[in-house]
């Protein structure tokens, strides 16, 4: 990876949120969508410079590539946006960022900003548009000075936001790849994946375990064509970048969906860096449950895909759509969670994603969904007929049990559940990764994430499915049966007991000092009730 330009993407970053400070959106509920698409259009400003150098060398050996676009007439202009790849957009000289820092000595510059942004969603919506559930479409682009309260400091704010991207450039991060573009994404939204973006909130994946996950689906050496892959759960996209990677960006196309117009935003900005423009009509805001929007062809059942992850939310209150989601059987063949009397958060919404995953994967289809690692040995409810039908069906194939504290936004104890719907598996392979990781603090709050070797030393046990201490282990589904239907790796780890030779005299030895110290623990024990007995007694007569 380009250290150099790493660092400058992230500086612009910085400088763009310090923009936003200066002008009192600092975590503004608005600022996420300043940030993501002023960056965007940064992005593909320099992504359509690139690109039409490389189609014409005169524009490419010109001194300024925007003067010499400029220039053309409209008739070589046209010739040249038609030899573009599709997935490129077209941009005309007064989109250009140039022409923009040109603008900016004008009175209504906020209007003149505005209008560009728009303009060039509108003329782009067929390439970078998503949709609705109601296949409304969502545009690029939206007017983002109006967020900016004084109007009188609405230009000024767009000129500072021109003022951060004329002196940087991405041109040499078109030669990086995957590895580059999800470090810079994960930091460009750090600051804005927690709980608070409504009902589905996102829950932001580490990219440790997206890849984790990816490659334990795919593996390394997989020669895959034509892959359709889903997440219902979308989120920012992190689980569908690993796993679009690990089997090649040019050979899958994502489909996706979440109920969060945010998660929309940034998913569609994580695509586009990513080189998955194509994919970009597949990308649905709406209520994945209760309105699934991926189809079979004849519009009668969900669409089945060849891989399924998701880190879907855990618990919420999903009462007032309830009722619709119970009147589908055939889907939650598990059943739904009942609305409790208190703490209606608590509905475990995350079995009803459990079904649907396993809903959506072909005959063949793998897939993989994060969940409390309570789940594991449910006992009673919905947790526990899903879990029942997991096993009882041969569908799992393994789980991982994650460290504490590896989520960036739940401390919730998580594992990861993978299936494989061709059922051909004899056993189940457990991993207990919970002591792994290594601890950071994250806002004042303790954390954990896994180290490279980490990775490795799960995705290996797994995929040898090799019985290690302590650690993992390969049980059949019998086993499974006997031990009632616990997926907790500890469940199967032998108990091991210390065996020591010890003469007559050194056991006599070591039971001296145990009664030795046993009768101290008494004692303290015997003083400190006695004083507390003395502190009541004087409060008593005070």
């Amino acid at each position: 990876m380009n250290i150099e330009i790493k660092q400058r993407t992230i500086d612009l970053i910085d400088a763009l949120k310090s923009t936003c400070q200066s002008y009192g959106l600092g975590n503004d509920g608005n600022e996420y969508k300043i940030i993501t698409q002023v960056f965007l259009y940064k992005f593909l400003n320099d992504k359509f410079g690139y690109e039409i150098k490389n189609l014409r060398s005169a524009i490419a050996q010109a001194e300024s590539w925007e003067i010499a676009y400029s220039a053309l007439s409209e008739i070589e202009r046209l010739d040249l946006l038609d030899e573009l790849s599709p997935d490129v957009p077209r941009l005309q000289p007064h989109h250009l960022i140039s022409h923009l820092w040109n603008q900016q000595t004008k009175g209504d510059f906020d209007l003149i900003f505005d209008s560009t942004m728009l303009d060039i969603a509108d003329k782009n919506v067929s390439i970078f548009s998503t949709q609705t559930i109601e296949k409304t479409k969502i545009p690029l682009f939206e007017k983002l000075t109006d967020f900016i309260t004084d109007e009188a400091q609405r230009a000024p704010f767009a000129r500072a936001l021109v003022d951060k991207l004329v002196n940087f450039t991405f041109e040499e991060a078109f030669d990086e790849h995957y590895d580059f573009f999800a470090a810079i994404f994960e930091y460009l939204i750090k600051d804005y994946n927690t709980a608070g973006g409504g009902k589905y909130a996102e829950y932001y994946t580490p990219h440790a375990i997206a890849t984790i996950m990816a490659r334990l689906l795919v593996g390394d050496d997989s020669d895959l064509h034509n892959i359709e892959v889903y997440d219902p759960s979308a989120g920012t996209g992190t689980l569908l970048m690993a796993l679009s990677h690990q089997i090649g960006e040019d050979r899958c196309t994502i489909f996706a969906q979440d109920i969060s117009q945010r998660s929309n935003k940034m998913l569609k900005l994580n695509l586009i860096l990513n080189g998955l423009v194509s994919s970009l009509d597949h990308i649905v805001q709406g209520d994945t449950l209760l309105s699934p929007y991926h189809k079979t062809d004849d519009g009668t059942g969900i669409r089945q895909f060849d891989f399924v992850v998701s880190n879907p939310p855990f618990k919420m209150d999903f009462s007032d759509t309830r009722e619709g989601l119970a009147a589908m059987p055939a889907r939650f063949w598990g059943g739904i969670p009942k609305v409790p009397n208190k703490k209606k958060e608590s509905m475990a919404i995350y079995t009803l994603f459990i079904q649907h995953v396993i809903n959506s994967l072909k005959s063949t289809g793998r897939g993989a969904i994060v969940v409390p690692t309570g789940f594991l040995s449910a006992k009673t409810g919905v947790e526990r007929t899903v879990l029942k039908h997991l096993v009882d069906e041969r569908i799992v194939s393994g789980a991982v049990s994650m460290p504490a504290n590896v989520f960036a936004n739940t401390g919730t104890n998580v594992s990861v559940l993978f299936f494989d719907n061709s059922r051909t598996n004899d056993d189940i392979v457990l991993v207990d990764a919970s002591s792994l990781g290594e601890e950071y603090k994250e806002n004042n709050n303790k954390k954990r994430r896994l180290r490279p070797e980490e990775i490795e030393r799960i995705v290996d046990a797994f995929r040898r499915r090799e019985a290690i201490d302590d650690f993992s282990v390969t049980v059949t589904y019998e086993a499974v049966v006997e031990k009632k239907y616990t997926l907790a790796p500890g469940q199967f780890f032998d108990v091991k007991v210390q065996h020591l030779d010890l003469t007559q005299e050194e056991f006599s030895s070591r039971m001296a000092e145990f009664e030795s110290t046993l009768g101290q623990l008494f004692q303290e024990s015997a003083d400190i009730r006695k004083d507390l007995l003395d502190r009541l007694e004087m409060v008593k007569y005070e």
